[in-house]
């Protein structure tokens, strides 16, 4: 079975995910995800495959923030991150790019936009375009 890009799929109950810890989903089509219910309340949804380790564990990374400085803006921002359990590399949550690559070559991850309806998470079908990995380097 597969859906439309453009769709959402419903994952889960908001109630089954635990605050701060990572839960694995298949979408239809196979894509393996990883979903976060963070303390805030917001749920993330980003590829499962560590791009570092070639595994399918980003589930059980560990979940964060980081204070960013964005050339052009005078203010620090908190975004929410995940650390690979293997080696410990960096992504923000929110958009998928390298915070920290330990040292080594810049592998961003996808991110899936997330919708809670009616208590039941949601999530696109399709990463959000601009995400991860290009195409060619999937």
């Amino acid at each position: 079975m597969t859906a439309p890009a453009d769709s959402l799929v419903a994952i889960c109950p908001l109630e089954a995910l635990t605050p701060e810890r990572g839960s694995a989903a298949l979408l239809p089509d196979g894509t393996q995800i990883a979903v976060f219910l963070l303390d805030d309340g917001s749920v993330h949804a980003v590829q499962q495959h560590d791009p570092y380790s070639g595994s399918n564990i980003l589930s059980r990374g560990l979940v964060g923030t980081h204070r960013l400085t964005v050339e052009g803006e005078d203010a620090e921002r908190l975004v929410p991150t995940l650390s690979s359990p293997m080696y410990k590399q960096t992504w923000d949550l929110s958009t998928g790019a390298v915070i920290d690559a330990g040292g080594g070559a810049k592998k961003p991850i996808r991110v899936f936009d997330v919708e809670v309806r009616d208590g039941q998470v949601h999530v696109a079908a399709a990463p959000r375009p601009g995400t991860g990995p290009q195409d060619d380097e999937a």
